[in-house]
């Protein structure tokens, strides 16, 4: 299994890619830089990869899920409610595939803001 990190600066995350064909066009696209947006409770970032939906893709995600978003293309980390969210749920903005598990929890991606460097690459 291979483990990846998401370093904003001061904060970084890591995850366990899973075995999925998402999994492996990110772990190809890898190292890259992007710039952070924002949306509630998630950041989001652009990557430069173009995979289409998976078919267990979906728009509610747990907490700890890291996701590729098609319609970006982006990574899209939820870390809580976002403006499509119902009740207690994090919603992202349509269909994802979720690629990765995170192995800390992700709230600390509430001190990331829009407009911060996001490097990804291999851990190890």
């Amino acid at each position: 299994m291979t483990r990846i990190r998401f370093d904003f600066g001061a904060v970084s995350l890591d995850a366990d890619l899973k075995d999925t064909p998402t999994a492996r066009a990110v772990e190809a696209a890898l190292p890259f830089v992007s710039t952070v947006l924002t949306w509630g409770e998630e950041v989001y970032f652009d990557v430069p990869l173009q995979v289409r939906p998976e078919a267990d893709a979906r728009t509610v995600v747990t907490p700890g899920e890291i996701a590729f978003w098609p319609d970006g293309p982006a990574i899209a980390i939820g870390y809580g409610s976002t403006p499509a969210s119902r009740e207690d749920e994090t919603r992202l903005a349509s269909p994802c595939n979720v690629f990765a598990i995170a192995v800390q929890p992700v709230r600390v991606l509430c001190t990331v803001r829009a407009g911060m460097r996001v490097s990804v690459h291999k851990v190890g």
